[in-house]
């Protein structure tokens, strides 16, 4: 019996609710505040070759789209022969899974009357694997913590309990990092039972028929979408603070017909502090870039992403081979889109974003029992990372969104969350006034940020921030949004990437960047600046002289705002 379009249709639908009960079963059952607060994970469905067919919603691009070709990796590493019912993969191979250490990927093959019929995968960011801890510090990869192999975490349903112990024995929140290791099995496990339940529903045997349906219809939607593009190219480029030095990201995006070529000649070489990036990593946000700016309906699975073709030369910071250090991919990757969409707005004007904050603005505490004086016996050691995020850039005709995480999509931790998981205090969290670009659309705002630890506790701050040097730019005509700073509530200088030490007392002052303005701010609605000023979005002297309001203007918005009345 032929299945026709309709039923298939609904079987797709169906694998995309798999995927995204699979991914919030790991938010439901991590143990680290990063997977359970923030979201930072992937999940998805794969066919018995290996090629992705549905990833859940839940979760960042860099992981799901660097996840879509590490399957693959999976089935030449561990070989069919040796894949049995009830096993389990795990690897945090950085340049095999989704860029560096701090990634755990799991695989489980997904048996259905006793046939392999396709392939779970699920990625989670750990709080600590080892090593110097997770920061840029470490001149190669070896420095950064524990390297697991493509390998069994469980075969026939049977943990592999010696691996467990060297686990246990590197990192410094075993009983977390374990946790999470289960968590990520189960996750697979609830989508191979809801894969077996959609197979008996609708009879298959197989997941040839909607593999082939899935794959050809996105391929064909994404070609078409590819083919109305001008047939061109163009130049992009960028430069970031880098550790040490600045950083030039420098891309050619080319359409191509059936494909899109974008290739990172001429980009900065690898260097030595670990904020290198391997192509994969780069890889998911060039075409992460690419996709949301012309096909974002489009499911992304293996065919929708196979168009987009990335290249980067060998020793570049954005194809850095082994050993490079990588523990902060993401600071080179998070701004991959940035470049890309440089060069993309010369092919397509008027569609894609201004530039944003770029990377997350993270930071992990290491706490312990202060060291100059008597701790009281209640102290503690902890490690707490806390995911935060910038201004969003401006787009045609919208704001930008402030505080919120592009391209990342990963979610701001709650102030609960993050002082819950050690002794830890935030003593404030807002948003950063005069912070967004101005322009016809507005950049989102950043943060501020103050933290400190309970009485007794000093820290290490690990800073993983940039834009200190170059901000956001503005698209347009629109302004950059503000850049990043960092100090101690004494007002010494704190540096925006490394582990630094606070001393018992002192806390750490932060100001995250905002995302630029799109468009002349002369072209601004009043009203929409009067909204601002009201909000506290920006100050008085802004709403004067970046939009053009008069003083009586300014006046009577701060009088409503007085009287309680909303904009």
């Amino acid at each position: 019996m032929t299945t026709s379009n309709v039923a298939y249709q609904i079987m797709w639908n169906r694998l995309i609710s798999v995927v995204e009960e699979q991914a919030q079963a790991l938010v439901r059952t991590a143990f680290s505040t990063s997977v359970r607060e923030a979201g930072d994970l992937s999940a998805g469905v794969y066919d018995r070759e290996g090629q992705m067919l549905a990833q859940a919603v839940t979760g960042t691009p860099g992981h799901v789209n660097a996840m879509a070709d590490a399957v693959a990796h999976f089935i030449r590493r561990i070989g069919r022969q040796n894949m049995f019912e009830g096993d389990v993969y795990i690897t945090n191979d950085p340049w095999e899974g989704t860029g560096h250490l701090h990634d755990i990927t799991m695989v489980t093959p997904s048996f259905y009357k006793g046939k392999l019929v396709g392939f779970f995968a699920c990625t989670a960011h750990i709080v600590d694997i080892g090593g110097r801890g997770f920061g840029a510090d470490a001149q190669s990869v070896y420095e950064e913590g524990l390297y697991i192999p493509i390998m069994k975490f469980a075969e026939r349903g049977e943990v592999d309990e010696t691996l467990t112990r060297i686990i246990r024995g590197n990192v410094r929140e075993p009983d977390q990092l374990i946790g999470d290791i289960y968590a990520l099995a189960t996750c697979n496990e609830i989508g191979h039972r809801r894969l077996v339940e959609m197979m008996d529903e609708f009879t298959l045997d197989d997941l040839d028929g909607i593999a082939a349906f899935i794959l050809e219809n996105s391929r064909r939607a994404t070609l078409e979408a590819i083919a109305a593009l001008p047939q061109t190219s163009a130049e992009g480029e960028m430069t970031m603070d880098g550790f040490d030095t600045p950083i030039t990201l420098k891309v050619n995006v080319s359409v191509e017909g059936d494909r899109i070529v974008t290739d990172f000649t001429g980009t900065s070489g690898v260097d030595k502090k670990g904020i290198n990036c391997p192509l994969v990593y780069t890889k998911a946000y060039a075409c992460y870039a690419l996709k949301v700016a012309i096909a974002p309906e489009i499911p992304n699975n293996a065919a929708s992403l196979a168009p987009f073709e990335v290249t980067a030369p060998e020793g570049t910071i954005v194809n850095a081979l082994h050993p490079a250090p990588v523990a902060l991919r993401h600071i080179v990757g998070h701004f991959v889109p940035d470049a890309v969409f440089d060069a993309f707005d010369k092919i397509v004007p008027g569609l894609v974003p201004a530039e944003g904050a770029g990377c997350l603005c993270n930071f992990q505490v290491s706490l312990r029992p202060r060291t100059d004086a008597p701790a009281p016996a209640s102290a503690r050691r902890a490690e707490v990372l806390t995911f935060n995020s910038g201004g969003s850039g401006a787009r045609p005709g919208l704001d930008g969104m402030n505080a919120t995480a592009f391209p990342s999509g990963v979610m701001t931790m709650p102030i609960e969350a993050t002082e819950h998981a050690g002794p830890v205090i935030i003593w404030r969290k807002e948003l950063r006034p005069d912070s967004g670009g101005a322009g016809k659309a507005r950049g989102g705002l950043g943060q501020v940020m103050e933290v400190g630890a309970q009485e007794g506790h000093e820290f290490d701050i690990q800073a993983m921030f940039d834009r200190g040097q170059h901000p956001a730019r503005g698209r347009r005509g629109g302004a950059n949004g503000a850049e990043t700073r960092i100090a101690q509530d004494d007002g010494s200088e704190m540096r925006l990437k490394g582990k630094q030490f606070v001393p018992h007392g002192r806390r750490v002052q932060m100001a995250f960047p905002g995302g630029a303005g799109y468009g002349d701010p002369a072209e601004r609605s009043k009203d929409d600046a009067r909204r601002d000023l009201a909000r506290g979005y920006i100050s008085a002297e802004t709403a004067a002289r970046d939009y053009g309001l008069s003083g009586e203007d300014i006046a009577a918005v701060e009088a409503a705002v007085r009287r309680g009345e909303s904009f």
